[in-house]
């Protein structure tokens, strides 16, 4: 086997970057033509042509500089202006706001795939941190925002295709993106070999439900992605709090999770900031005095009878005159 790849071979990860650029930018032109159905399949595309050039480039040994760069400008164009000027000729062009909204999704892709840029090379992170994505990447990002546009393809026109809906939704996947709100990477799912089998048989009913009924997965997928997201923050914050278990793999770290709860390990309570604190503490003197004031008789009541000792104004035990020897041993 030689020792480096041959060249052609280390051509084929850019070109499939290529393949996705040229895919996302079709689905401005198949929109242009009125085939909005052929519009979310060619950005749908393009997502699948992204999730496999970096693993064909790792797979290969042929991760270069200008791959990464190419990857990135690819990713702008296809996530970013494509369903930015989908959605403004299908939806945002009757709004006055539409054109900003539009660029407010440009501008947030290009700010996201900036910040995975400097963060890939960021030395500081922790070990764990290559399983989570810096909020929603960019290809989820653009068929979140799609979503709109797929559902009037499958329900028809609704409340989710007015214009005011789609201006919203479109903002709030643009905030997604470029939140730091952790998110899952499908880089660090391991299938068990036990569970190869049944994998291949999802995928091929998965596959025969995308040929038959094409968007009735959509709305779904993107709703259990979106479902995902807070447990992926739970599975963040868990990980920051216990670094014993950073180069430990997955399977049993879930593990080491179902011992701590069994044995009841939870991480330690954050103390109370001064001023919830301070507010606590001065609405429990109110309550205690307003039960002086409704009972003034239970103080007398609990200091006298049974030979029992009541608290002083500071707080010390008060001798019983009754029982002058009962602190001693």
């Amino acid at each position: 086997m030689p020792a480096t790849t041959a060249p052609g071979v280390r051509l084929l990860p850019n070109a499939v970057t290529v393949l996705a650029m040229c895919s996302g930018l079709s689905g401005v032109q198949f929109m242009l033509g009125g085939n909005f159905v052929a519009a979310v399949a060619a950005i749908a595309l393009a997502g699948v042509f992204d999730a496999l050039d970096g693993r064909l480039a790792r797979l290969l040994d042929a991760t270069s500089r200008i791959g990464a760069e190419l990857d990135s400008l690819s990713d702008c164009i296809s996530f970013g202006v494509s369903p930015a000027l989908i959605l403004f000729l299908w939806s945002l062009h009757d709004l006055r706001v539409g054109w900003v909204v539009a660029l407010v999704l440009v501008v947030s892709t290009a700010l996201r795939l900036a910040r995975f840029n400097t963060l890939s090379d960021d030395a500081e992170a922790p070990p764990f941190a290559g399983e989570f994505f810096v909020g929603v990447p960019s290809p989820a990002g653009a068929l979140v925002a799609l979503t709109p546009l797929a559902t009037e393809l499958l329900l028809g026109p609704g409340w989710w295709s007015a214009p005011v809906t789609v201006a919203i939704w479109t903002v709030f996947s643009a905030g997604l993106m470029i939140s730091r709100i952790p998110t899952s990477s499908l880089k660090s799912v391991r299938v068990p070999p036990s569970a190869v089998a049944p994998a291949l048989v999802l995928v091929a009913l998965v596959a025969a439900a995308v040929v038959v009924v094409p968007f009735a997965l959509y709305p779904v997928a993107i709703l259990l992605y979106l479902a995902h997201i807070p447990y992926a923050v739970y599975r963040y914050r868990w990980l920051e709090r216990h670094p014993e278990v950073w180069h430990v793999p997955p399977r049993q770290r879930r593990a080491v999770r179902r011992a701590h709860r069994r044995l009841g390990l939870l991480p330690p309570r954050r103390p109370l900031p001064r001023r919830v604190a301070g507010a606590a503490a001065r609405a429990g003197r109110r309550t205690m005095n307003r039960d002086r004031v409704g009972n003034p008789g239970s103080r007398r009541l609990g200091m006298r009878g049974s030979g029992r000792r009541g608290p002083n104004r500071r707080g010390q035990d008060r001798p019983n005159p009754e029982r002058p020897n009962q602190d001693r041993p």
